[in-house]
């Protein structure tokens, strides 16, 4: 009798098991590049790096440059450790136990408990913490532990360093008209966001112009005031956002950051 009742058990745990599958893994969610929409960046790893599999951005002039949130989630750390370790940081959770670190922050652009979304301009790149310069230091972790790095579920380069190029929030960004009034005077299109950039044209007085995407450059004094913003209408092509009546007063809301 006791062995038929061990057999009977054993039957029922094979039928549960059969009948109750293990639940799966939830999938990892898609990770963007944590720049702005259509910049490049150099990312390095490293064997030394810690931790390992973490990944370091840098770019010419980067210090300042906007970091956005490189999936949906939620901030649940905005912190800053002083002059050791990240410095100045932010954490977002993402769902199925996932994380983002960004670290070595110049500043902050969100606080803890806030929801964000792709493009979303979470901080500054700057050398903070235990950085010996202007980079940002990004890592992905699952339940913890970092894990090698995807970028749309494509693994990033180990060992070594590559460009990558983003697409974050490009799909959510939109483009804006605005006019050009320099009371008479044709507009110099400049090569890059700033008046230290190489001249590649003008633009007529009067002149309606789609503004691509918005960045931060020279500060220029013009028709609408003194401003630092600065509008792409071309693929390197920048006018400065001080002769252009866009109807805001400031970035354009809906349009993406260069």
């Amino acid at each position: 009798m006791r062995k038929r009742w061990f057999s009977l058990v054993a039957a029922g745990l094979l039928v549960a098991g059969t009948l109750v599958p293990a639940t799966p893994a939830m999938a990892a969610p898609t990770f963007k590049v944590p720049f702005p929409c259509g910049q490049v960046w150099s990312g390095q790893t490293r064997t030394n790096h810690s931790p390992a599999n973490a990944v370091d951005f840098n770019r010419t002039d980067d210090l300042g440059d906007p970091v956005v949130a490189s999936a949906p989630g939620t901030v649940d750390r905005v912190t800053d450790l002083g002059g050791t370790s990240y410095g100045k940081y932010v954490r977002i959770s993402h769902p199925g136990g996932y994380h983002t670190y960004y670290a070595h922050l110049n500043g902050f652009n969100v606080s803890v408990g806030q929801s964000v979304g792709y493009g979303r301009v979470i901080g500054y790149v700057g050398s903070t913490g235990g950085s010996t310069g202007p980079h940002l230091h990004y890592e992905q972790r699952l339940n913890g532990g970092d894990i090698q790095v995807r970028f749309n579920g494509t693994l990033a380069l180990y060992w070594g360093t590559r460009n990558y190029t983003s697409d974050n929030g490009c799909s959510s960004g939109g483009t804006a008209t605005g006019t050009v009034n320099t009371s008479g005077t044709p507009l110099t299109v400049r090569s890059g966001p700033g008046t230290g950039h190489s001249a590649v044209g003008t633009v007529a007085d009067g002149a309606q112009v789609t503004i691509q995407c918005q960045t931060t450059g020279t500060t220029v004094t013009g028709t609408y005031g003194t401003s630092s913003i600065w509008d792409r209408i071309g693929s390197g092509r920048f006018i400065s956002d001080a002769y252009v009546y866009t109807g805001h007063d400031g970035f354009i809301p809906g349009v993406p950051r260069c």
